[in-house]
């Protein structure tokens, strides 16, 4: 935690110089009681991330209407990737991982000082349900900046223009897409833009795939 993030993100003095994955997994344990965990150094290693992101296998008993017709049931859990990376070499590395994956929910989050964009990718079964940020822009797949450990000192100091404002317009727009996909239990959005100057949100809806005429 650095003194510049205090005017964007929500930290306190007191967080000054702590972890800042471990001052957000300290505090919301405490808070509501959730179990957390984190990892307190950047991920840069897709073996790494996909070991995070490898699903719970679980298997229940599903009772039949009829005696003796019951079976067991494997189902794993759902994993949700939320991308608040801000280097298009982190997101390359999570565009790429999504697109090995057997089924994962991608949310990338974008924003400069006054302008953002969220992309919701979803993979199923092995197939591109809802394109991912690198699909949708393509200079993620080539990126020219550095992981946040290959920058100098130099130039870690130097921020790239945000404000409080855009980070939580584009925070809200996160936070109800995993809304809508864990309490209503599916979310139509794939991508919204913002502006905070115009104060306009705009929001493109999966479109159905149509079948061809015989």
């Amino acid at each position: 935690m650095e003194p510049k993030n205090l005017v964007r993100q929500n930290f306190t003095e007191a967080d000054l110089g702590e972890n800042k994955a471990r001052v957000i997994a300290e505090r919301y344990s405490d808070v509501f009681g959730l179990e957390t965990s984190y990892i307190p150094r950047f991920i840069e290693d897709a073996g790494q991330l996909e070991e995070l992101l490898r699903p719970e296998v679980f298997r229940h008993y599903v009772y039949g209407s009829e005696p003796n017709t019951g079976r067991w049931v494997t189902n794993s859990e759902l994993v949700i990737l939320i991308g608040a990376v801000d280097n298009n070499k982190s997101r390359k590395l999570c565009h790429e991982v999504f697109l090995r994956a057997r089924d994962l929910v991608y949310i990338d989050s974008g924003n400069g000082e006054y302008t953002g964009q969220i992309v919701c990718g979803i993979r199923r079964a092995g197939k591109t349900v809802y394109k991912p940020v690198g699909m949708l822009y393509p200079e993620v797949s080539t990126p020219e900046d550095l992981f946040p450990t290959e920058v100098s000192c130099a130039e870690a100091s130097v921020s790239a223009p945000q404000t409080i404002v855009a980070n939580l317009m584009a925070a809200t727009a996160v936070v109800t897409m995993i809304y809508n996909i864990l309490v209503i239990g599916c979310n139509t959005v794939q991508q919204t833009t913002f502006s905070t100057k115009s104060v306009n949100i705009r929001s493109f809806q999966k479109q159905p795939t149509r079948r061809k005429a015989a």
